[in-house]
């Protein structure tokens, strides 16, 4: 792209222009698009920090969250209270019927070989 000094001029003083009438325009309305000259106004964006008080009071607060799912019981021990039904792990296979599956697989494959696709 070519741009005399002239032209270069020329958008700058658009540039300008457009400034002046989006800030006059939030004055307006108070909103508008933001721009790089409205933002300095603004807070600093970044990461916000927390006292350690606050992340203190946050971890207690998980941490009894925690101790009422759980039920008072520590982490990784059953109760009999807890039942059959809480330890019970879900969606657990036998080794023949994982076998089944993998024999039905691997024939599926070989066909889907055989036919070319």
């Amino acid at each position: 792209m070519d741009l005399s000094l002239r032209r270069l001029e020329e958008a700058v003083g658009v540039r300008r222009q457009i400034d002046a009438l989006e800030q006059r325009l939030a004055a307006l309305v108070g909103g508008g698009r933001s721009t790089s000259t409205s933002t300095s106004s603004k807070r600093p964006t970044g990461r916000r920090t927390m006292s350690a008080a606050t992340r203190a009071k946050i971890a207690a607060a998980a941490r009894a969250r925690w101790a009422r799912a759980r039920g008072g019981r520590k982490a990784g021990t059953t109760t009999a209270k807890a039942g059959k039904a809480r330890t019970r792990r879900r969606g657990r296979m036998s080794p023949a019927a994982r076998k089944k599956l993998s024999d039905l697989m691997k024939a599926r494959w070989a066909a889907r070989r055989r036919s070319g696709k």
